[in-house]
C-alpha cells in the first residue's frame, strides 16, 4: 500500500492516478495515525517550501512523518515534497524543513555555479536526469531520461553521496535524492510518462529499506 500525505497542498489526485496506472493500491490521507504506521509514504508538494512545512505542522504531521522515517518505511518526495526533506528553504525568508538530509533550498539564481542571465526561471518542461549511482529506484533507467520539471528553486545537498542523480540547467542540481530508503525527486514524475510511471513503479515494488536514516 502507497499513502499519500494529504495536507491540502500539491498534486494529489494526478499523483494518486499515476500510482493507479503502475497497478498500486493506493491510500491518500491527513490522518497523522495512519502516516505513522504506512507502508510506504509519498509526501507531494506545489508552491512555496515555507507554506507547504507549515501547513505539514498544522496539521500535526511533521512527527508522524518523522516516525514513519525512523522505522524504516520507504519514502519518496516530489518537487516540493524533496525540498522538504532538507534542513531549510530560503523561499521568501527561511524555513526551517524536515531535517531528514542535511542541505538547504535555494533560488536557481541563487546558487553557485554559472547561471546565464537569459536562462528563463522557472526551469519548466523536459529535461534528462543522469544518475550518479545504481538505486533499485532507477531500475530499468538508462542515462539521459527525460522528466518533466517546473522549479524555481532547488536543494543543495550537505552530502554529496545523497545525491542519486543530477540535472543541468545553467547548472548542475540534485534531481534525485536518496539516503537509505529516503528518496525525493525534484521533478514531476505524474507527468514524465512512461519514465516516471516506471520511477513510481519501482518505489511502490522495488525500493525496500535499508536500515535507519538518521537525522541531519
Amino acid at each position: 500500500m502507497v499513502t499519500i500525505i494529504d495536507y491540502g497542498i500539491g498534486n494529489l489526485r494526478s499523483i494518486e492516478k499515476a500510482f493507479g496506472q503502475t497497478g498500486a493500491e493506493v491510500l491518500r490521507t491527513d490522518d497523522p495515525e495512519v502516516v505513522a504506521d504506512a507502508d510506504r509514504l509519498v509526501l507531494p508538494g506545489v508552491g512555496a517550501f515555507g507554506a507547504c512545512i507549515d501547513e505539514i505542522r498544522r496539521r500535526d504531521l511533521e512527527d508522524p512523518i518523522h516516525a514513519a522515517i525512523d522505522r524504516g518505511t520507504p519514502f519518496l518526495g516530489v518537487c516540493v515534497g524533496m525540498q522538504l526533506l532538507f534542513e531549510t528553504g530560503h523561499e521568501k525568508g527561511t524555513h526551517e524543513g524536515l531535517g531528514v538530509l542535511p542541505g538547504h533550498v535555494v533560488h536557481f539564481r541563487d546558487a553557485e555555479g554559472d547561471m546565464p542571465s537569459d536562462a528563463i526561471v522557472p526551469h519548466m518542461g523536459w529535461n534528462t536526469i543522469e544518475p550518479t549511482r545504481e538505486s533499485p529506484l532507477l531500475d530499468g533507467f538508462g542515462d539521459g531520461a527525460h522528466v518533466y520539471f517546473v522549479h524555481s528553486y532547488h536543494p543543495v545537498a550537505g552530502r554529496p553521496d545523497d545525491v542519486l542523480a543530477t540535472t543541468t540547467y545553467g547548472h548542475k542540481f540534485p534531481s534525485i535524492v536518496q539516503r537509505d530508503h529516503v528518496s525525493g525527486v525534484q521533478f514531476h514524475p505524474e507527468k514524465s510518462q512512461a519514465a516516471g510511471l516506471r520511477l513510481l513503479e519501482n518505489f511502490a515494488t522495488q525500493f525496500h529499506s535499508t536500515g535507519s536514516v538518521h537525522a541531519a
